[in-house]
């Protein structure tokens, strides 16, 4: 018999845990009274492995907005990786505006979940301070306009929450998010140069 700490037993576990996240997602934000029986035999898991990871539809419903959160904060980091500031920005723009139309398919699966006062809906926190990194980025290369904070941007792009997913959204949120790129890149100072004539990297 396996022991708990059997590193398959916990990658099992985990890839478990994110089928049924993956499958809720889709199932709750079609039809937010969509059974729990249903989206564990969707997921492919038994009954007991599903009520280990989520014992309620109030614990289901939270974790997928904060595992929502939580992945587009942690791709600011990587996109600054592997591209330029202003560009890793626009995408992230991008990733945000996907996550906007997420929430937006399980708003009434959400608001049945904290109705009952006892659960409150996980803040952006993450999401904000992802804005934050970005935005330092893109000021210390030179490629935005100096001052703008995560709190600026996060009203700027407000526009977001207010596209519908059934609509034509993504050409909405393209055209909507250039406009605040360009307003962004107006009036950057552009590279700096540091003593000696090297460009800062």
């Amino acid at each position: 018999m396996r022991q708990k700490d059997d590193p398959r037993l916990r990658s099992d576990a985990q890839r478990n845990r994110e089928r049924i996240l993956e499958v809720a997602l889709a199932e709750l934000s079609r039809a937010a009274d969509t059974p729990l029986s249903a989206i564990a035999k969707k997921a492919g898991v038994g009954q007991g492995t599903f009520y280990r990871n989520f014992p309620n539809r109030e614990t289901l419903v939270l974790e997928l907005y904060r595992h929502g959160v939580q992945q587009i904060a942690d791709s600011a980091s990587e996109l600054l990786e592997t591209r330029e500031p202003d560009r890793a920005l626009r995408a992230w723009m991008d990733h945000l505006a996907g996550f906007a139309m997420t929430k937006a398919g399980l708003a009434e699966a959400i608001r049945q979940a904290t109705s009952s006062g006892t659960a409150a809906k996980p803040g952006h926190t993450p999401v904000t301070d992802a804005a934050g990194l970005l935005l330092r980025a893109c000021e210390e290369a030179g490629t935005i306009r100096p001052g703008v904070t995560a709190d600026d941007f996060m009203l700027a792009i407000a526009g977001l929450w207010q596209l519908a997913p059934r609509d034509d959204w993504q050409s909405r949120a393209t055209r909507l998010l250039d406009i605040v790129m360009d307003g962004l890149r107006a009036r950057a100072p552009g590279p700096q140069s540091l003593p000696g004539g090297s460009d800062r990297l």
